[in-house]
């Protein structure tokens, strides 16, 4: 059984993407490693709640609020929350406090609950606040421009900025595409080629890894729900 999510781009350089989802039949979802961070709404039995949610380093599997409705925000790499250090959430999160349906709190401050169109709104006004913020070393390395400093700094920048290695970021974001691909129904070969791995017991390994799927699997829908947004890294 699938997970249904619904996700969109976004003309924000804050935001690799939006989603939305239902969680009816579902109660256990399989959750694909993730290069970014995120918020999340939902409500479930009239009651409204809201999470960090961080980067994700390895497939993990998770319990779904059952009759539950979603809107989430993933951010782009480089951004963070100012007084959150990324690395601490990590294959974590932070459940946030005194959620309603209009109003969510996050580092003491109350912000409207947006709906799905309601994002860049939101994090527009998180900018401007000086809530999120952004390196712009790390924003430059993943846009392809050259930077002054040396390998060695930029490693900690982007370990600083997102939690992650500069090699876990391009692997995780590797295998997304790759089960994207998959999903779609490409032959496990083609993806190969099209994304640099050396044989297909090498996708293999990255699919164990980061998706916990096989290409079979993925290529015929089975193996349970799945939780896997689009996402865009750099403006």
């Amino acid at each position: 059984m699938g997970l249904e999510i619904e996700t969109r781009a976004s003309d924000s350089p804050w935001i690799a993407s939006v989603w939305t989802s239902r969680s009816d039949e579902v109660s256990q979802m399989t959750s694909v490693a993730s290069e970014t961070w995120g918020l999340v709404f939902w409500e479930q039995d009239g009651a409204s709640h809201a999470a960090v949610t961080g980067p994700e380093s390895r497939t993990s599997s998770a319990p779904v609020p059952e009759g539950a409705v979603f809107v989430g925000i993933q951010f782009a790499v480089g951004t963070s929350l100012r007084l959150t250090p990324t690395s601490t959430l990590v294959d974590s999160g932070l459940q946030l406090p005194d959620t309603t349906h209009r109003h969510f709190r996050l580092h003491g401050d109350r912000w409207e609950t947006p709906g799905p169109d309601d994002a860049e709104a939101l994090v527009d006004r998180l900018v401007r606040s000086g809530t999120i913020v952004r390196d712009p070393l790390v924003t430059s390395v993943l846009s392809g421009r050259g930077v002054p400093g040396s390998d060695r700094t930029i490693e900690r920048r982007f370990r600083a900025a997102t939690g992650l290695s500069r090699g876990a970021i391009g692997r995780i974001e590797r295998v997304r595409a790759a089960t994207a691909l998959l999903l779609a129904g490409t032959a496990a070969g083609t993806v190969v080629a099209d994304l640099g791995y050396y044989d297909e017991p090498h996708l293999a390994r990255a699919l164990r890894r980061y998706v916990g799927r096989t290409a079979g699997e993925l290529r015929s829908g089975t193996g349970g729900a799945l939780a896997l947004t689009a996402q865009r890294t750099t403006s």
